[in-house]
């Protein structure tokens, strides 16, 4: 179990709706400093919060943070992108590389660069957020990588459990911020999302499932191909 009660918490994507969330339930909670990140990092008006830059694409960013934030205990790796078009047929190539090395590669940098701070400090931990799209094809690239980044989450918990580093993924549908704007569907308010992340992290659980539309999905993907996609039948005479 991880505590976050004089935690040191690095967030990536922390000026999005979900990501200033997370540093304020992380002090709320107890964590003695925050390592705010983003590609152009805000101000905050508290002395726990440390911005810091930081591109998720760029290994030298990642580099540099990593430098910065010896003494982080827990890392959240938030940060994603989703590209204006879903198709993996006609979405031009740059912006499907673009797509996973936000969603996919910049995550696995940051496991890869932390690994060893974290690996020094007692109930350290790992926050991957995935999304129920990396269970449910329908968001074409933007699904892809998630769900590479599930497959990664697996594999880097298991690789870190005997190091003592506890590794969380986390799925989610449609959250409350700016990215959900378009849609009418129903939306989890951040602050209750953020709530279920971190009561799973100090509960020791793996994964999170953060609303019905995540568990619904995962439960579906026991059924066929069909079933989890119905527009996939066949019409009848």
């Amino acid at each position: 179990m991880t505590s976050l009660n004089n935690a040191v918490v690095l967030i990536t994507g922390a000026n999005g709706g979900i990501g200033r969330e997370f540093v304020r339930e992380a002090l709320a909670r107890g964590a003695s400093k925050v390592y705010a990140t983003a590609r152009h990092p805000r101000t905050w008006d508290d002395d726990r919060i440390i911005p810091l830059a930081l591109d998720v694409t760029d290994p030298a960013s990642i580099g540099a943070a990593a430098e910065a934030a010896q003494d982080i205990t827990v890392l959240i790796n938030n940060a994603g992108a989703s590209p204006a078009s879903a198709s993996l047929l006609t979405l031009p190539e740059d912006e499907i590389r673009s797509n996973v090395e936000t969603n996919f590669f910049g995550p696995l940098r940051l496991a890869r660069a932390f690994a060893p701070l974290l690996k020094e400090q007692e109930a350290a931990a790992m926050v991957n957020i995935h999304s129920l799209l990396s269970w449910y094809a329908t968001a074409g690239v933007y699904s892809v990588s998630k769900a590479a980044l599930w497959s990664a989450t697996n594999a880097l918990r298991l690789e870190l459990a005997p190091e003592g580093v506890h590794v969380l993924g986390v799925h989610v549908g449609w959250v409350d911020t700016a990215m959900a704007a378009h849609t009418t569907d129903p939306k989890l308010p951040p602050a209750v999302m953020v709530s279920r992340v971190f009561d799973a992290l100090e509960a020791g659980e793996y994964e999170v499932l953060a609303d019905e539309a995540s568990a619904r999905v995962k439960a579906g993907l026991s059924a066929g191909i069909v079933e989890l996609y119905p527009q996939l039948k066949t019409p009848t005479a």
